[in-house]
């Protein structure tokens, strides 16, 4: 089995194909596998950690205003174009999967164009627009959020199979006693994570500070990750304060896992794998999406969790320390609130994501199989028969001389 993976740009993207990648190996071994990239995607630096090859393509994105540098793009498009179509020639892959950025889409298309069964996996509510186009052409598409699939062209709806965003193991294993034991927070005692992306965000930081006086003053648990770039300033303006073991402000969440577990409240930015962790651990959340991404995406993923009933959205331009502090602790007051916020994160959550993926991908894989040997056993039927047929005998007249 060969299978030939493409996704990058973001984590968002390269980590669903770090979880495809490891199922499919776990249960074919001798699977061969092999990464599509870009040099300087997040994916050059993913990839061969967990063991893969990564081939890298030239390719970047559009901007949405018309200059010169497009033109440039537009030429690094082509190139890109060319060097999927070599390495899709050379591989030879079984199946083809995208997981979504800019990479995808040249991989994906030398691969329809050849043929080759190709499936995209879709991290968003709002799908983006590499996905919509590819969507046309492969095989199938998997989506995480059923509200995405009005927003697919209406020919590719056959195609559309939710699935649900990948979820790391350990996460789906973290038990919420266990996690609480281990960070040292007893069982009786309310206990909020927030974090605001890897990087962090300055509008959530601003509001928070607010809400950790008042988290103290209740004497409650919490774990806050400023991300590395403002922690420094983030202590200085809360040195006043006298932490307890159990409330921590860190730069970056080493521990997401028990983290997690052990909360009842997640205060967090809308990325599609982030909501996959929280649902898939039945956590109520407030969600705050990061203004100015592709599509706005964040703000779709973040009102479809909204619209069940499993959290509460805030918009970054509607976010104060005010409106932050208010809804935490509306939260915090209200068990039964935070229980039925629960049971619906739960409801809209998948933990079997991985399973539904590989499932999907499986299917592909074998129905093509089937195919290519039913035309092999058919082309060597029509070979054998050619061979048994009575071949035309030529004979060489001789003019008898008079």
């Amino acid at each position: 089995m060969k299978v030939l993976l493409s996704g990058g740009g973001t984590g968002g993207h390269v980590y669903p194909a770090i979880a495809i990648a490891n199922r499919i190996k776990e249960e074919n071994p001798d699977a061969e596998i092999v990464f599509v990239g870009t040099e300087k995607g997040i994916e050059s630096e993913i990839v061969p950690k967990y063991g893969y090859e990564l081939k890298t393509v030239t390719v970047q994105g559009f901007k949405r205003k018309i200059d010169f540098d497009n033109v440039k793009r537009i030429f690094k498009l082509f190139k890109g174009l060319e060097q999927s179509r070599k390495i899709v020639k050379t591989f030879k892959p079984d199946i083809v999967i995208g997981t979504g950025g800019y990479v995808s889409g040249p991989v994906l298309f030398n691969s329809s164009m050849k043929k080759v069964p190709t499936i995209i996996h879709e991290q968003n509510s709002f799908p983006g627009v590499t996905n919509k186009i590819l969507a046309k052409m492969v095989t199938k598409v998997l989506t995480s959020f059923e509200d995405s699939h009005c927003r697919f062209p209406e020919e590719t709806r056959n195609k559309l199979v939710l699935t649900g965003n990948p979820v790391r193991k350990e996460i789906l294993v973290s038990k919420k006693g266990n996690s609480r034991r281990k960070l040292g927070i007893q069982e009786d005692k309310k206990m909020v994570l927030c974090y605001g992306g890897s990087g962090g965000s300055r509008k959530i930081n601003d509001s928070m500070k607010l809400v950790i006086r008042n988290l103290v003053n209740e004497d409650a648990a919490f774990i806050y990750a400023t991300g590395k770039n403002f922690y420094e300033g983030f202590m200085k303006d809360i040195s006043d304060l006298d932490l307890k073991p159990y409330q921590k402000v860190v730069p970056y969440l080493e521990d997401m896992a028990s983290a997690l577990a052990a909360c009842d409240l997640v205060i967090g930015s809308a990325g599609a794998i982030s909501l996959a962790e929280i649902t898939a651990l039945g956590k109520p959340s407030i969600i705050i999406p990061k203004a100015y991404t592709a599509e706005n995406h964040q703000e779709y993923n973040a009102k479809s969790v909204e619209s069940k009933g499993a959290g509460i959205a805030i918009l970054e331009k509607n976010l104060t320390p005010e409106s932050l502090n208010e809804t935490v602790f509306k939260l915090l007051g209200d068990r039964d609130l935070l229980i039925d916020m629960s049971n619906a994160s739960r409801e809209i959550g998948k933990p079997e994501a991985i399973d539904l993926i590989y499932k999907e991908v499986m299917e592909v894989y074998n129905r093509n199989n089937k195919n290519n040997k039913k035309e092999e056993k058919l082309q060597t039927k029509n070979d054998n028969k050619k061979e048994d047929e009575p071949k035309e005998v030529k004979t060489i007249g001789i003019k008898n001389k008079k």
